[in-house]
């Protein structure tokens, strides 16, 4: 459960990658064993003790072994050079990274041993040699390491489907070998499959992305667009993560694994939708302060509605200009197929919204709730509807499943991912 305990890429290839990004540093043999002591003790590494095992158990011939590493490495560090054969110098690393079987809790051991992926070896590497061959002509024209494409299948077919695999990630992304799409989405699909960290895959992968989509609704993190940024600035731990334009950043730049923009023209779009609507000034920010849980405050930046729908469009336009100069914002035509659905699904909801006469800034939630189904109707139902679920979530209200049954139905047909609702909404009461 490799995303359990890395959060981007690991062992020998996590290696070649901080070797690979201290270019403007010294790099001998001590330094580099030193570099390994510490991924392995400090940063609890033992998957590169376990790669440097494999490589040396193996019968792989030296000169293999040295392709492969020269191209992860991007030659940055090459033992053979220093008078070292490549044999030799895992040994050294093996020693500062010597096997250990790491000590958990276990309910955390039971919970992993039960999500464990299993993955048929020969399945493996018959998948993993695919894409070795489907990216060939890159990494011939693109890696300065003669052989790299046998090295890489010789490493698959003889020792490890997994380790080489992270090898050839590494070695495209340290010669920017393009890949498109459809690869990266099947090299996504593995990835996931080995629970590998997602940055382990996608992070400095030279991806030729497709064209930004600003209807694209299949976000596996669950929620996006404006009510993840009303997540963002819920409860009073924002200003802390920085300025008011650093917090909507964080969201307009969170496009990781995702076509870059991706986060900020779905936000913008949304933005765009309520911007322009019929909605009275003093609706927008009530919607806005509901799905935000800001009913009770008192802070400026979001006073007026609109001017902080502008605010927010003028970020996402910026960050979509660096990313995509070419891309022009669009407003996707409304799902209006939905409406009738979503909408008796916020009118049955509507007392549970509203029952909190006592509470300081009621009259803001009402107001919200009263404006939810003009958004559904006369905006949009996608909208509306994620909106509907980010203020159940900020009013706290649990729901059955039953209720939980007809949701996902909706977030099914509106295309969004399938952890949209569980992640948004308390758990279920019988």
């Amino acid at each position: 459960m490799y995303y359990d305990d890395f959060g981007a890429d690991f062992g020998l290839s996590g290696l070649a990658e901080t070797l690979s990004s201290r270019t403007n540093l010294r790099l001998d043999d001590p330094v580099v064993l030193a570099l390994a002591a510490k991924a392995a003790e400090e940063d609890e590494d033992d998957q590169l003790g376990r790669d440097v095992r494999l490589l040396l158990d193996s019968s792989l011939p030296d000169r293999t072994i040295h392709a492969v590493w020269l191209a992860a490495a991007r030659r940055c560090f090459d033992p053979v050079e220093l008078g070292s054969d490549v044999r030799a110098w895992l040994r050294r690393i093996s020693d500062v990274c010597p096997p250990r079987v790491r000590e958990r809790d276990p309910i955390e051991a039971m919970v992993l041993d039960a999500e464990r992926p299993v993955a048929a070896e020969e399945e493996l590497r018959a998948t993993v040699a695919a894409e070795i061959d489907r990216a060939a002509a890159g990494l011939e024209k693109a890696v300065a390491v003669t052989g790299i494409v046998a090295a890489l299948h010789q490493v698959v077919a003889q020792v490890d489907a997994d380790l080489g695999l992270r090898m050839l990630l590494r070695a495209a992304k340290a010669y920017s070998v393009p890949i498109g799409m459809e690869q990266y989405d099947r090299l996504m699909t593995i990835g996931e499959r080995l629970a590998y960290p997602a940055a382990a895959v996608y992070e400095d992968l030279n991806v030729s992305w497709a064209p930004i989509d600003s209807s694209r609704r299949d976000f596996e993190l669950g929620r996006f667009g404006l009510p993840i940024l009303a997540a963002v600035f819920q409860g009073p731990g924002w200003p802390y993560v920085g300025t008011v334009r650093e917090n909507i950043e964080n969201v307009t730049t969170a496009d990781s694994g995702y076509v870059p923009g991706s986060y900020a023209s779905v936000l913008l779009e949304d933005v765009q939708r309520l911007l322009h609507s019929t909605l009275p000034d003093d609706a927008v920010t009530a919607l806005w302060r509901a799905a935000s849980g800001r009913w009770n405050n008192t802070d400026a930046f979001d006073a007026d509605g609109r001017t902080w729908l502008r605010q927010i469009a003028e970020v996402c336009r910026e960050h979509l200009e660096n990313v995509d100069p070419a891309y022009t914002p669009v407003v996707s035509p409304a799902r209006t197929e939905l409406a009738q659905t979503v909408l008796a699904e916020v009118r049955q909801m509507v007392p549970n919204l509203t029952d909190r006469t006592e509470e300081s800034g009621a009259a803001t939630l009402r107001h919200a709730v009263a404006a939810l189904p003009e958004v559904v109707v006369a905006v949009d139902p996608d909208l509306g509807f994620r909106l509907f679920l980010q203020i159940i979530g900020a009013c706290e209200i649990t729901i059955t499943e039953g209720t939980r049954t007809r949701y996902k139905s909706i977030a099914h047909q509106l295309g969004y991912g399938d952890d949209h609702i569980d992640e948004r909404l308390p758990p279920s009461q019988a």
